[in-house]
């Protein structure tokens, strides 16, 4: 059995695996920036009628394979840019990044497509790839970067994370791209018109009914646009930091409240720099201010965002502690950095090392602060188990992520969170995109992309906790439980029907 899923029989013709491919490239273009929804649909749809035409497991797990590879290669290609900031030392890595990143998460969509033929039908389908866009968030640390539900981002139907998250966005994408593959296509395609206008209707009505309502403190974010490849340079490191002081201290006719500057902002250790945080409060005229830097610590450095007071203390720390793999750290770190292979932004060959965990801050006028640093956003579960915040707090360094996708894809997940959590977000990054989000995800101010600014906002008011924020993934946990046991329970019953009565 297993040696003849292997045979070359096992595998579609080239052919479809080409039109598999384009399909999933096709949904990808749902993502920010191009948010072409429709073409995301037609992608999907695509790939759910080549499975409904595919009659054995091991062929359709070979097109699912192949849908997400087209999918993760289009959505995830800026995940080359990290490795040309350094081409000389990193560039070699870029296309097997690319390559074993979209190939790798491609298999789960295979594992979804191949166990939902072998269940039978539309439904095993739509529930299992929900199912493994839901583990994307957990496996190896996870990756949920731009999971199916996000092509809803800059649209109405991004309400529903409110009522069941990013796992809700997906199974609902799913069921509207199914219903041209159902056993009657025209009763199949009415349902899917029916679903997608409820959801959209859902959120028009949910976004017509709540206005942007703001606390009348105002915060100012600084983007000091610090090219990622002169960052780091000595002859540099003193003209960026002085470029973010000046913009901190530039003149406006209301104090901000609050000051944010982005991760990494400030270029030496933290604790070992009182003079430049001093300098950063007075340019402040005494406000507080978020700064991003490093710490040194007994185990190496952490990735570390603090509030400073009047005279540059820090009154309160967060470090980082869902680092990013191959980034901030390489497992096995220390041995790998002797044959010269290192995190891309780590500072020694083991990296940077876990904070102790999610914490709120407390910030003067404004009330507790859930901090995030840069990667830390795109997962909905470390939102959770806290006492609840007033405001999500961002500090993000998007410079790595190229100027195409990436750094839209980030503010894209910003607005997905806030939706989710009915709290307003806002993000300071280092070449953009700075935006000031409310409890509904409307990005109420924002900064141009690589451009030096700073931007003052009102802070707008948390709204009440959503049905997500107190059940979390619960719900839909529970649902797509509910239809794999169904299906499970009626491919049994269909195949105890099929055998024949004994005499």
């Amino acid at each position: 059995m297993i040696k003849r899923a292997f045979r070359p029989a096992a595998r579609p013709s080239w052919s479809r695996l080409a039109l598999a491919f384009g399909a999933g490239a096709l949904g990808a273009l749902g993502q920010a920036p191009w948010s072409l929804w429709p073409l995301a649909l037609c992608g999907f749809a695509a790939l759910i009628w080549l499975y409904r035409h595919t009659l054995s497991a091991p062929k359709a797990a070979w097109i699912g394979w192949a849908g997400g590879a087209g999918y993760f290669a289009l959505a995830l290609f800026w995940l080359v840019e990290p490795f040309l900031v350094d081409i000389a030392r990193h560039g070699w890595m870029a296309p097997f990044a690319l390559f074993f990143m979209a190939g790798g998460l491609a298999l789960l969509w295979a594992v979804a497509f191949g166990v939902a033929r072998r269940l039978g039908g539309i439904i095993a389908l739509v529930a299992l790839w929900t199912v493994m866009e839901m583990l994307r968030s957990v496996l190896f640390t996870g990756f949920p970067w731009a999971t199916i539900g996000h092509i809803w981002s800059d649209h109405a139907v991004l309400q529903l994370a409110a009522v069941a998250g990013t796992p809700l966005l997906t199974f609902v994408t799913l069921v509207i791209a199914a219903g041209p593959s159902a056993r009657k296509p025209y009763v199949g395609l009415a349902i899917s018109l029916v679903v997608l206008a409820a959801a959209w209707g859902f959120g028009a009505q949910r976004l017509a009914s709540h206005e942007t309502q703001n606390t009348g403190k105002t915060v100012r974010l600084i983007q000091p646009n610090a090219a990622q490849h002169l960052k780091w340079q000595p002859e540099h490191i003193g003209e960026f930091l002085q470029r973010a002081v000046n913009l901190t201290a530039a003149p406006s006719d209301t104090a901000p409240d609050l000051i944010v500057w982005p991760e990494t902002s400030v270029p030496y250790p933290l604790n070992d720099a009182p003079q430049v945080l001093e300098a950063i409060t007075r340019a402040a005229g005494g406000q507080p201010v978020i700064v991003g830097g490093n710490d040194r610590v007994e185990d190496g450095w952490r990735n570390t965002l603090a509030l400073l007071g009047p005279e540059g203390q820090r009154e309160q720390v967060y470090h980082k502690y869902h680092l990013v793999p191959f980034g901030e750290y390489i497992p096995f770190g220390e041995a790998l950095s002797k044959l010269g292979i290192r995190g891309l932004a780590s500072r020694d060959g083991g990296g940077f090392s876990k904070g102790p965990g999610p914490k709120l801050i407390d910030l003067p006028g404004i009330g507790p602060a859930l901090p995030l640093i840069c990667y830390e956003l795109i997962f909905p579960r470390r939102l959770r188990g806290l006492p609840r915040s007033n405001v999500i707090l961002q500090i993000t360094n998007d410079a790595w992520f190229g100027n195409i996708s990436g750094p839209y894809q980030h503010l894209a997940q910003a607005r997905l969170r806030a939706v989710e959590q009915g709290l307003p977000l806002v993000r300071a990054a280092n070449t953009g995109i700075s935006a000031v989000i409310d409890p509904w995800g409307r990005v109420t101010a924002e900064t141009q992309l690589n451009v030096a600014a700073y931007l003052d906002a009102a802070l707008p008011k948390p709204a009440a906790p959503t049905l997500y924020a107190q059940f979390y993934d619960w719900p839909m946990r529970v649902l797509l439980a509910l239809l794999l046991v169904w299906r499970i329970a009626a491919r049994r019953r269909l195949s105890i029907d099929r055998v024949p009565p004994q005499e």
